[in-house]
């Protein structure tokens, strides 16, 4: 049998077995299939940093909740200002804020801040949260022209508007303007693995991340997902700096679980990504990342500051999983097959229904690979409460 069989009698295995899927699942239990090896080729001349992942503090969150940063689905500036003022003193030690930031940035750094422009116009990255993020870069000295705000897809950014409404002389790039654009991706940079037989096995680094920005700021929704059980600072790093990710998961199972972290440890991302500022003004405990049903998005109020992107998003994974529990939906980690249904529209107003079986575990694996802490109990979780 040559190549081109082998591929083709693949792709036509991979696609009986997920059809028929379907007609199993009224089982009482799954097997979930075991994800194949990932490849991964780095920027070869890239020097690992001791400021990336797990960071400066590894293990340690700051959790910074205030009931007055968000009213009537209206973010507060002001409240948000000295919110992030508190994270970002807590986290460092430091006295001052400049000083604080002065810790992840310095004057000559080209800083690339991640947004998650996912999820608008119901929920995505506050523009009130990535302008103060603006001001902290720009108080250690590093001007306008040099702060890029970034996303993978154009159209996305575009919906949120954020052209508009941030400070002016800072460049918003979205990395490609269509599904099939790779014209702003490093062909040598990439993780390459075979899930269910696609044509196409390799995803491509950004080229932005791979040799543009200096120093990243990864500014991550609080939400869950259907295939990775939430959407945190790792998958906002890992699948919005690759491309070609959505073929890591056909329903109904995903390999979301080990690729977010793999992806996340390539160099030069793992070195650049210094500091993660998650919004949590607004947290979707179903239907994310993309639902625009306000009943499954919660006014938290809440922002998470830490150098070790694990950590924050085991903090994430228990406050989702909390709010679940409120609402009398199930847990992220289950996997009834019963559970799983083929119709979006359903999914999409149905906390009990999911098109995946989810993959929170990913988190966990991150940290195998040294991204940061996954262990609750080994977590230095601090809270600050407005008074």
């Amino acid at each position: 049998m040559d190549r081109r069989t082998f591929v083709k009698a693949t792709c036509v295995g991979s696609a009986s077995l997920f059809l028929k899927d379907f007609d199993l699942l009224a089982q009482a239990e799954v097997t979930l299939p075991q994800p194949p090896p990932i490849e991964v080729h780095g920027l070869p001349q890239a020097k690992p940093s001791p400021l990336g992942m797990p960071g400066l503090f590894p293990g340690r969150v700051v959790e910074i909740s205030d009931p007055g940063s968000i009213v009537r689905n209206r973010v507060s500036q002001p409240v948000v200002c000295r919110m992030l003022e508190d994270g970002m003193k807590d986290l460092t030690g430091e006295s001052s804020v400049r000083a604080a930031w002065a810790k992840f940035i310095d004057p000559a750094d080209t800083v690339g801040i991640k947004i998650n422009p996912s999820g608008a116009p119901a929920c995505c990255s506050s523009p009130e949260i990535v302008r103060e993020i603006i001001s902290g870069v720009q108080s250690v000295g590093v001007p306008a022209r040099n702060i890029v705000i970034y996303d993978r897809y154009s159209y996305e950014i575009d919906i949120g508007s954020y052209q508009a409404l941030l400070t002016p002389g800072v460049r918003v790039v979205g990395i490609q303007d269509g599904f099939v654009d790779t014209s702003g991706y490093d062909p040598n940079v990439y993780c390459d693995a075979n899930f269910f037989g696609e044509w196409e096995t390799r995803s491509y680094m950004a080229s932005i991340v791979a040799h543009g920005v200096t120093k990243i700021i990864n500014v991550p929704t609080m939400k869950d997902h259907s295939a990775s059980g939430v959407t945190g600072c790792l998958k906002n790093l890992g699948y919005g700096t690759f491309n070609n990710v959505a073929r890591s998961h056909r329903a109904p199972y995903s390999f979301t679980n080990p690729l977010i972290g793999v992806m996340c440890s390539v160099e030069p991302l793992r070195s650049k990504a210094v500091l993660h500022i998650m919004d949590g003004m607004r947290q979707v405990w179903h239907g994310g990342p993309l639902t625009q049903v306000q009943d499954f998005i919660y006014q938290a109020g809440l922002l998470l500051v830490g150098t070790d992107p694990v950590a924050m998003d085991t903090i994430e994974l228990q406050l989702i999983e909390k709010k679940r529990r409120e609402q009398g939906a199930p847990s992220v980690w289950e996997h009834d097959p019963k559970s799983i249904t083929p119709d979006g529209h359903e999914f999409y107003h149905d906390a009990t229904k999911n098109l995946f079986f989810r993959q929170p575990g990913h988190i966990a694996a991150a940290g195998k690979l040294g991204l940061g802490i996954a262990d609750l109990k080994q977590i230095d979780h601090r809270q600050i409460h407005a008074a």
